[in-house]
């Protein structure tokens, strides 16, 4: 065992490390007054910073979950290291060497298995940047230049090469003093024939640190064809690498994220590089690894959760990147920073924007433009087919609990309304109150299961306009009373409602058997000049009894009007032609709603001009009437 570290070393390392240098490496602190310092507690969730730091004291205290001590607690705690492992830790930090007590100047065996481990890939990261000045490493420059990285942003960044032999690194580091059982536990080699190898072979490495600035892990990309592995093979899981923790290039982004209250999330390590190049500093990427929810706790601690903290994400264009996006949207909750989308044109991804089109194109990319959860929910609507009720109500269905998901009462209800527009449903009111209707569900229920279908006896029906087959047949509805009125005139009396009644199309007949009978005339040869046996011949144009049965019903049926001329005739065509046109309105409306700002300009443009025309039409109809049509 190692020996116990002298008392004035230890404190020496107290004294030598001010407690809110150490901190801030962790979270971001501001000024609580009185010369102390506070955040968001990094040892529980929180929405208001509890947390409190006091440099002249060189103590910390939580006043939400009690933790509390110096430099050496804190560490410990946050790092999850024993006492020595932390003093040792922060003593290479200031450049004091320890003394122990029992013995033994500091050996290498004697330290702790974190430590060990640290060191074991501190070493290794700077064996890989030595290798890639080598001759075998010409295929790992050539690839860095092609994606327009030089040496200078290699050695930035801590690039290097690991060689294609089987146990280069194996070698090197037991010359270190470092044992096969700590090679293996550190996931720098793996098991082979003969004993240990090296896992990453004749690949770029790329060192992933914590936030503290060590190395703990790699992500090594495949360069030749012979190699059957994995494009990017990442360091397994092990006692200091827990991949849904890391954020590769928090260590050099931290500074400026809590500083802009600003953190750009890309997809790979070249991402990361290209964005730092071209000056967006705040730009970190998971490894290997989805979004998820302990890589928010790292963002929130070093965003603060202040209002105007922004987090945009940049992902491929293509179906992979748009999951990616809806997976980091399921997260967005946790955030209390505003959430976006950026992708950029073409689908390229940063360091292919940056080789094509310059620095400039890449922070211009990543400046805030579609909030995420607007991004989430047209990828959710745009899968159904907005033309129609059917298609509407089912968009409605899937995206109404990811909106219900929003805490904050009034931002839910804002999307709920924009949720409207992009669905094109212009019942606003319908689907805020479908939406608070699942909120409270999920809150009753705890979101467990699939939500309640909504109660139709509480609940509006959903506003949408009628698909061209329409609805049943209900003899109580105005619209149906007055397209039956027009087709008994059509049967009865042709010459009154001619020739204006055969340019009407099928579908301005809501009522399903209304239409099948005007459907009928029109396979007659319509109404204009209707000879002789004009009946007969829509009897015979009929599909089966059914319809038939109904055009002989509305051939003997009294027509309801005092004085059956052509003013009553007028009337009716332009009823049941109205209210097509304002079916039509909605219809365009919605879809206008659907485009927003973010449709093609000429699209947009030919949505507006017939909205235009439609509602000129509409207002001449009420004015004129029949000399309209």
């Amino acid at each position: 065992m190692a020996g116990r570290i002298n008392d004035d070393d230890v404190k020496a390392v107290r004294d030598a490390v001010p407690i809110d240098a150490v901190v801030s490496e962790y979270l971001q602190l501001r000024n609580a007054g009185g010369g102390n310092l506070k955040g968001l507690c990094p040892f529980h969730d929180e929405k208001s910073p509890s947390f409190q730091v006091s440099p002249s004291k060189g103590l910390f205290h939580c006043f939400g979950c009690q933790e509390g001590g110096d430099t050496i607690a804190f560490v410990m705690k946050i790092d999850h290291l024993s006492f020595s492992e932390t003093v040792e830790r922060l003593a290479a930090k200031a450049g004091i060497t320890l003394r122990y007590e029992e013995g033994g100047y500091n050996p290498g065996h004697q330290r702790g298995e974190r430590i060990r481990l640290i060191e074991a890939h501190k070493i290794a990261a700077q064996y890989y940047v030595d290798q890639l000045g080598s001759a075998e490493a010409e295929i790992g420059r050539r690839f860095l230049a092609e994606r327009g990285f030089d040496q200078a942003a290699a050695a930035h960044f801590g690039v290097g090469y690991s060689p294609a032999g089987w146990d280069h690194l194996t070698r090197f580091l037991r010359g270190k003093g470092f044992s096969d059982k700590e090679l293996l536990l550190s996931g720098l080699a793996q098991d082979g024939r003969r004993g240990p190898i090296d896992r990453f072979r004749g690949r770029l490495m790329w060192p992933i640190k914590d936030v503290g600035g060590e190395v703990v892990g790699f992500g090594a990309r495949k360069l030749r064809d012979d190699d059957n592995g994995p494009k990017y093979l990442n360091t397994p899981e092990t006692p200091i690498y827990k991949k849904s923790q890391v954020l590769y290039g928090i260590d050099l982004a931290k500074k400026e994220i809590a500083k802009s209250s600003r953190a750009v999330v890309v997809e790979g390590y070249t991402d990361v590089m290209a964005c730092h190049l071209a000056g967006v500093t705040t730009a970190i990427a998971t490894c290997g690894t989805a979004f998820g929810g302990e890589h928010i706790k790292i963002l929130r601690r070093l965003l603060m959760d202040n209002g105007s903290a922004r987090v945009i994400f940049t992902f491929d264009g293509d179906a992979a990147g748009q999951k990616a996006a809806l997976r980091a949207f399921e997260d967005d909750q946790k955030f209390a920073a505003e959430t976006y989308i950026a992708i950029a044109p073409d689908g390229m991804d940063p360091c292919e924007l940056r080789l094509a089109k310059g620095d400039e194109a890449v922070a211009e990319l990543v400046e805030p433009r579609t909030p995420l959860f607007e991004f989430a929910l047209r990828q959710i609507v745009n899968r159904y087919d907005l033309e129609t009720p059917a298609g509407r109500a089912a968009a409605l269905d899937e995206a109404a609990p990811v909106v219900a998901k929003i805490k904050n009462i009034a931002v839910q209800h804002a999307v709920a309304v924009q949720l409207s527009g992009l669905i094109g449903i212009l019942d606003e009111k319908f689907v805020v109150h479908r939406v608070a209707q699942i909120a409270r569900w999920q809150r009753d229920r705890g979101g467990k299961g699939p939500a309640p279908a909504p109660n139709r006896r509480q609940a509006p029906p959903i506003q949408a306009p009628a698909a061209p087959a329409g609805p049943a047949l209900n003899l109580r509805s105005p619209a149906h009373r007055t397209e039956r009125e027009l087709l008994k005139l059509a049967l009865q009396r042709p010459e009154l409602v001619s020739p204006a009644f055969d340019a009407y199309g099928i579908d301005e007949f809501t009522a399903p058997p209304y239409a099948a009978v005007r459907q009928c005339i029109q396979i007659a040869g319509g109404a204009t000049d209707a000879p002789a046996d004009y009946l007969d011949t829509v009897l015979q144009s009929a599909p089966d009894d059914t319809v038939r049965a109904l055009i002989r019903e509305l051939t003997v049926e009294t027509i309801f009007a005092k004085s059956v001329d052509e003013v009553y005739a007028g009337d009716q065509l332009v009823t049941v032609r109205l209210r097509a046109v304002d079916r039509r309105l909605r219809d365009v409306q919605g879809q206008l709603a659907r485009l927003g700002a973010h449709g093609a300009p000429e699209q947009v443009a030919a949505v507006q001009n017939e909205l235009w025309v439609l509602t000129q039409y509409a207002q001449s109809l009420r004015t004129h009437g029949a000399a309209a049509l």
